[in-house]
Parts: C-alpha cells; structure tokens; sequence
C-alpha cells in the first residue's frame, strides 16, 4: 500500500468540542485535507513549535526530544497508519544508529514530536481516501472550520481567559505581552498576541 505524505497545515479552535482543537493535515501532492481533533495540551505543543515560541522550561515533548537526541536516538518517520472507529493510530520509526523500531503513539503526540525532530509524516493511501477531504484552492483563504470544511491557514489558539484588546496596543506593547506570556508559559495567549503581529506585518 503506498504512502501519502502530509504536512501541517495549521490549527484552529474546534466548532463543535469544548476545549478541543482541529489540527488539519494537507497531502502534498494533491488537495485533500486530514482535520483531526486534538486536546488542548497538544494543540499547544504543537502551535508552540509552528510559531517558534521558545517556552522557558522543556514541555515534555520537548522532555522527549532531548532525551532522545542525548542517547543519539532520531525519529525517522511518523506514520498514521490505521482509522479505527474515528480515531487515528499512529507509530513513530525510530533508529538509534544500529536497527529500526516502530513505536505505537497517539498522532497528536506524533505530530508534535515530527514537527521536533522535522521528520516526514505519512499515511496510507487507504486513510486519506476514506476520511481526505477535497478542497478549492480558492477557498484556501480563512481559517478551518469543521463545519465547512475549510482549512486553517495561521495557527489559532483562542482563549478566552484574560483576553485583551490587542488590535489597541501598538507594537512594542505586543512585543512585551508576548514575552510575559512566554514567561508565564500562557502559550495560548502567546499564540494570539504572535496572531496579531503578523496580521500587522501583512497589512
């Protein structure tokens, strides 16, 4: 069965579960879409290595990517390989310089680990015919929405705890909000305040 490779496309806040995120996939050769609902915790860690944010103490994906490196073990390739019952398995191939082994782990947890060590993401030919959804390009534009199918283009994680007016606040401002937030590992307000720099900067 051949392999499909994907890559991140983005993150957006869920339409339809309370505290939960949609972390959406993109074939690379072609325009369909893996969305996949992830937990908070690993949007964050994910979000986190997209945006290049820097958190003052290791996440424990962070935990596992220097643990990993120190005993020269690499992750080679993550693979979603099985849809069951909706939920997606996933094994990472892993070599540490004498043989391959394959591990079973959550995809959220892949997916952040992938981003870590910049390996490929793949899945099965089979997967993304069964749950790849078909896009325009034309509608690549907006964020992903579960109910319409769109996809997500920036990284947005919401929260709606402690929510400022950031659209008043000039840019030295977001600049040290965005460092507070850092320090205060607040990754989802960091993410929001990041959010709006780089609306600026397009603007």
């Amino acid at each position: 069965m051949s392999k499909v490779k994907l890559n991140v496309l983005g993150i957006s806040y869920s339409q339809t579960q309370t505290g939960a995120y949609a972390l959406v996939l993109a074939e690379e050769d072609g325009k369909r879409r893996i969305p996949i609902i992830v937990g908070g915790f690993e949007a964050q860690a994910i979000a986190i290595q997209l945006e290049g944010l820097k958190p003052p103490r290791p996440l424990t994906h962070d935990l596992f990517f220097n643990f990993a490196r120190t005993f020269e073990i690499e992750i080679v390739e993550v693979t979603i390989h099985k849809l069951e019952e909706g939920v997606f398995h996933s094994k990472l191939t892993c070599n540490d310089g004498k043989k391959l082994i394959d591990i079973d782990t959550r995809t959220s947890d892949a997916i952040a680990l992938a981003l870590r060590f910049k390996c490929p993401i793949y899945t099965t030919s089979e997967i993304i015919d069964r749950a790849g959804i078909v896009l325009d390009f034309e509608q690549e534009s907006g964020e992903y929405n579960e109910e319409e199918n769109a996809p997500a283009k920036d990284v947005e994680i919401q929260s709606d705890v402690d929510e400022k007016n950031i659209s008043s606040l000039n840019i030295t401002d977001l600049n040290q909000l965005l460092q507070q937030a850092i320090k205060d590992e607040d990754y989802e307000k960091a993410s929001m305040i990041r959010d709006e720099m780089k609306r600026r900067k397009q603007s």
